[in-house]
């Protein structure tokens, strides 16, 4: 997962524009923390090297909508503490977490166009 990570990192560093990641670095942080397993020194320098910008959006888990599927395999359980981790990880590397929200589709599409485009005037 790291390297799938850096390698996409590394790929679309300089890009034109937003660019938009599912996953990241730190989440490979946060993942073994979820399962108990211990974060190698590796894994935490990648996250404090390959820096992302200073807010990164975060969706919590929906309960009225969530779902396990072939792609989305956890239990909502493990989604919701999965979140927590996030939310820690990113946190802890001094990240701004700003959480998307419980919307319409359209709605959420427009927070996320709004926050980017208000964050690519400053």
């Amino acid at each position: 997962m790291l390297a799938s990570d850096i390698a996409a990192y590394a790929a679309l560093r300089g890009a034109p524009g937003p660019v938009f990641f599912d996953r990241g670095v730190p989440d490979v942080i946060g993942y073994l923390r979820l399962e108990g397993i211990a974060v190698p020194d590796v894994m935490l320098h990648a996250a404090r090297s390959y820096r992302y910008q200073p807010r990164v959006f975060i969706c919590p888990p929906w309960p009225e909508i969530y779902a396990a599927d072939s792609e989305r395999k956890q239990s909502l359980d493990v989604a919701e503490r999965t979140y927590r981790a996030m939310v820690e990880v990113y946190s802890e590397l001094g990240y701004e977490l700003i959480e998307v929200p419980r919307a319409r589709v359209d709605e959420r599409a427009r927070f996320v166009r709004d926050v980017v485009n208000d964050a690519t005037c400053r």
